[in-house]
């Protein structure tokens, strides 16, 4: 069983983060695939999905080449994005802040200092309807690890996606 969304902050709106370490690898495939997942269900006017980073060392590059040549491979856009450091103001922007893994996480608890509730600041496999824990980073491995990676935020996507059918439009 995977977790539920939070209700929206706004009715009617829905706003996610997805936060890795350098926001190059993991955090930016997932936001391009739940774009994707979210425009494909007619979504994209109310739900908006960006990604960030909880470091600075990769601000306004591109994806990793290799995430960005897999995303390509398998049919989506991933030339638009540039990283981006998360920042505490901005987590209380959200209605979902979701780390990739459990460092992320502890790092975005510190960040927020009692800014975001328990309910709005969560694993990105707490959705993950093959079970929780970590998205391993793939930064420096080889292919395959993309692979699983590509693999874990798609299935995910669809379980959160089905979750926003049922917030945003419920």
């Amino acid at each position: 069983m995977t977790a539920t969304l939070p209700a929206p902050r706004t009715p009617g709106r829905y706003r996610i983060s997805v936060v890795c370490l350098g926001n190059i690898c993991r955090s930016p495939m997932a936001d391009v695939v739940l774009n994707a997942r979210v425009a494909d269900a007619g979504l994209d006017d109310r739900v908006t999905v960006v990604s960030a980073g909880t470091g600075d060392w990769h601000v306004g590059d591109a994806m990793d080449h290799r995430a960005a040549a897999l995303l390509t491979d398998r049919g989506y856009d991933a030339s638009r994005h540039r990283a981006q450091q998360v920042l505490a103001h901005w987590l209380d922007e959200h209605d979902l802040v979701l780390a990739m893994d459990a460092a992320n996480l502890a790092d975005l608890r510190a960040l927020a200092s009692g800014v975001v509730d328990g309910e709005r600041l969560r694993a990105f496999r707490d959705f993950d309807p093959e079970g929780a824990g970590d998205v391993p980073d793939p930064y420096y491995g080889g292919d395959a690890g993309f692979r699983t990676v590509l693999a874990m935020v798609e299935r995910t996507a669809d379980e959160i996606v089905a979750g926003l059918e049922r917030v945003v439009t419920g």
